[in-house]
Order: C-alpha cells, then structure tokens, then sequence
C-alpha cells in the first residue's frame, strides 16, 4: 500500500479525542468537563468546516450557551436524549434530531445531558472569519483571531 495515499474514510470513533479539552477559560471551563471531541473535519483537512464526533457523559454540557455573529452551527443526534437549551426554552432531543442555529441571531444555546446515559451527536459548523460568540448567561464574549478564540468580560478586559 502507498504510504502516501490519502484516508477516504474511517470509523469515526478512530480519530483520536481533542487534547485540548476546551479553549474556554476558568472560571468557565470546568463547566464542560465530561464533553469529548472527536474532530472529523480537521482529520480529513476540511478548510470551510468542522465536523466533531461529541460525546456528553451524564451531567455534561456541550459549551456553555453562545451564539456566533458569522458561524452557521448544526448537530445532529446519534445517541442518547440531551436537553436543547435556547432562548425559546428546553427541547428533549432523540436519536434522528436535529437542530440548526443561524449566524447572528444572538439566540444562545447549548445542549445538556441530563439522563444517566452517554449523549453522542455530530455538530457541523463553519470557519468563518471574524466570527464573534456572546454568551448571554455569562460574563463572556469570545473573538476569533488569527484563527484562535480570545476570551473577554462583557466590559472589554481580556480574560488571561
């Protein structure tokens, strides 16, 4: 076999979980322990969007609730029965579900497992440049730069 020769497809589960188990910072970032990444997207060197593999252990969140200006989001559920959490309220999902959440729309959401069993869904998502999340629970805005979120009070002062 050539070494050289591009993967076309895999099992999923074989990409290995993202190191880094969040960008976001403390006080924050303990909030989504029990949140794993599998990113498929970059595995396969997609430049216009990510796909992750995401698993939520019982009692996990995926993010904590946000809206982005620029970034289409999307995901799609596989297994298990996590809570929608929007600005409309809660939704119970189930296996076959999906949701999308328009650039700009500022309604936050996040998803919540609040079962006893794994939660595991796809979440698609652009890379738009420019993009900017609020987080309307939190003292948090983020700013995508150079490819690399940065982190601020809602009054400007950058996290460290």
């Amino acid at each position: 076999m050539n070494e050289n020769k591009r993967v076309v497809a895999i099992d999923a589960v074989s990409v290995p979980p993202r190191k880094l188990k969040t960008v976001y910072p403390e006080p924050f970032a303990s909030r989504v322990a029990g949140r794993e990444k599998r990113k498929l997207g970059d595995f396969f060197g997609l430049k216009n969007f990510g796909v992750n593999l995401t698993r939520l252990a019982p009692g996990a969140v995926s993010a904590l609730r946000h809206a982005h200006s620029r970034q289409d989001e999307f995901i799609y559920i596989l297994q298990g029965s996590p809570t929608l959490v929007t600005d409309e309220g809660q939704t119970q999902l189930q296996p076959g579900m999906c949701a999308g959440f328009p650039a700009g729309t500022e309604n936050g959401h996040h998803l919540r497992n609040e079962t006893q069993e794994l939660v595991v869904y796809l979440e698609v998502g652009d890379r738009s440049p420019g993009d900017q999340a609020i987080y309307p629970d939190d003292d948090l805005v983020a700013s995508l730069e150079d490819g690399k979120w940065r982190f601020f009070h809602k009054d400007g002062r950058a996290y460290e």
